[in-house]
């Protein structure tokens, strides 16, 4: 009876091997022949979870041995339904065209299989030849020959899942700071040999020219970008540059989730600035928001100035805005470029969070300011010229000699000096005060140096307005060294009078 039923089921498998050859053209080119050869003579292949063939009467080699032990991570059947199997070990060159988009479905569901990098010698023949199948998927979609149906798109985002989106390891950075900053050395995934051919694969996939966004989209859907958004906090700046680029062609492509990647990003900027202040991938972020705002239509939405008043500005709150600043100065004068009356509204967003402590930090605030008036209009200026040079005021009589000498140069730059003339009669008192006092008692010769300078600026430009500042300062000194004086008096006598006032204990007249 056992005879009976192998004898029974070899000559099925044999019956489904004549069927399937049937189907090859008879006459073709010369890897055609050479397939049907191989085939005739008890070549294996597995065909996806329909069945595998069995070795009549020869040996596998070792590599097939290896694509048999690969190949058993696939799709369910319901995703390849109607879709020919094929083997994964073959080339596109040994198949004909018409079973070219089945080998390509078959070579994703076998890269699907995820291995341990750390250890370089462990499955080192599955990991070089899944490397060579991802090398051969890329070429194919460069070649332009593949075609994205629903089940190739479906076998692809799934792949690209089953590889890129995995849970990073607990930070063991310094609390001080929300991810890489200058000094430390980046870290490197050992994985990114084969990470980096994905992310590519993934990239010519949203970039390929005939790709139905209809389909795509039901794929490339909310949960896939928010996955994909998580990668973002990866420590590897090499995988953040990938995801940049490819987030950036999904933003451009597919337009239904546009509002979806803003409203994302704005809560990856919420946690970070109001909670962990720590992400590796703000930077990147950025920049691709930098390219995002220069393309808004105008008048700008109010979702848009939402996002600059409750995203962009508190940014400028955390202590590792240096990683970040470069970028977020970018995003900030795009927004005013668009529209200009967001000056006064940005400006009182630096002074709120200007640093008192932080040196550095002051710097870079200053340069983004230079940068903002350099665009901003008289009538935005008047708005916030008060509160602004007082700051400016404290910022020139730093005693931070770096801080001192990059508030002074603001006074060359030309539009700015331009506002100043113009607003003299308000900004002139503000300032002079902080002058005269370098002069007197500032210890960095540069810094007395470029106070001269502006001294004889501001003379040049209303020198009966300064003089008039002086006076007032001199009153001023005057009044505030009497009130000294007075003071000094009365506690002289307070304490005099405390002296010979002096209340000795009560005694207490009940024994305790």
């Amino acid at each position: 009876m056992q005879t009976v039923q192998k004898s029974g089921v070899l000559g099925w498998i044999a019956t489904m091997i004549k069927q399937i050859l049937s189907k090859l053209p008879k006459k073709g080119s010369k890897s055609d022949s050479s397939d049907s050869a191989r085939s005739d003579s008890g070549y294996t292949t597995s065909f996806g979870n329909v069945f595998q063939c069995t070795n009549v009467g020869s040996t596998i080699s070792s590599k097939l041995n290896v694509v048999k032990r690969v190949s058993s991570v696939v799709f369910p059947a319901s995703m390849n339904a109607g879709v020919e199997a094929v083997d994964p070990c073959l080339s596109f060159k040994d198949v004909s065209n018409t079973q070219k988009q089945s080998l390509f479905i078959s070579k994703l569901n076998l890269c699907c299989k995820v291995y341990d990098m750390n250890d370089p010698d462990k499955n080192s023949a599955e990991q070089d030849l899944k490397r060579h199948t991802l090398v051969e998927l890329v070429d194919f979609v460069s070649s332009g020959s593949v075609k994205f149906t629903e089940q190739a798109i479906a076998a692809l985002c799934k792949m690209c899942a089953a590889n890129l989106f995995r849970v990073f390891p607990p930070k063991f950075r310094t609390s001080t700071t929300g991810g890489e900053t200058e000094d430390e050395e980046p870290m490197f995934d050992p994985a990114w040999s084969h990470l980096q051919v994905i992310y590519d694969l993934l990239l010519q996939f949203i970039n390929y020219n005939s790709l139905d966004v209809k389909v795509a989209k039901a794929h490339i859907d909310h949960a896939f970008i928010l996955r994909l958004l998580d990668l973002f906090d990866s420590e590897d700046p090499r995988e953040r540059d990938c995801l940049k680029t490819i987030l950036h062609r999904i933003y451009g492509k597919f337009m239904v989730h546009r509002p979806f990647i803003r409203k994302s990003v704005s809560n990856i900027i919420y946690r970070f600035v109001f909670e962990t202040e720590r992400h590796n991938g703000i930077a990147e972020l950025l920049e691709i928001f930098g390219s995002v705002i220069s393309g808004f239509a105008l008048p700008l939405k109010e979702e848009h100035k939402i996002f600059l008043c409750r995203a962009l500005i508190p940014l400028h709150k955390p202590k590792s805005i240096g990683i970040y600043h470069q970028q977020l100065t970018y995003c900030v004068v795009q927004f005013i470029d668009k529209d200009q009356r967001l000056a006064s509204s940005v400006i009182k967003g630096l002074l709120k969070y200007w640093p008192v402590t932080n040196s550095q930090k002051e710097l870079m605030f200053i340069s983004e300011l230079e940068e903002i008036l350099e665009i901003t209009s008289m009538a935005e200026f008047q708005k916030i010229m008060v509160p602004l040079f007082r700051r400016m005021a404290c910022c020139l009589n730093s005693s931070h000699y770096q801080v001192a000498e990059r508030a002074h140069l603001l006074w060359n730059n030309e539009h700015i000096l331009n506002l100043i003339t113009q607003n003299r009669e308000v900004i002139l008192p503000l300032v002079l005060s902080a002058l005269v006092n370098n002069a007197q008692s500032h210890w960095n010769q540069a810094v007395l140096n470029l106070t001269q300078n502006i001294r004889k600026m501001l003379c040049q430009m209303d020198e009966e307005l300064v003089v008039a500042c002086q006076r007032r300062i001199e009153e001023e000194d005057s009044q505030s060294s009497a009130a000294a004086e007075r003071r000094r008096i009365t506690w002289e006598r307070l304490e005099v009078e405390a002296a010979a006032n002096v209340v000795k204990p009560a005694t207490c007249s009940v024994a305790c």
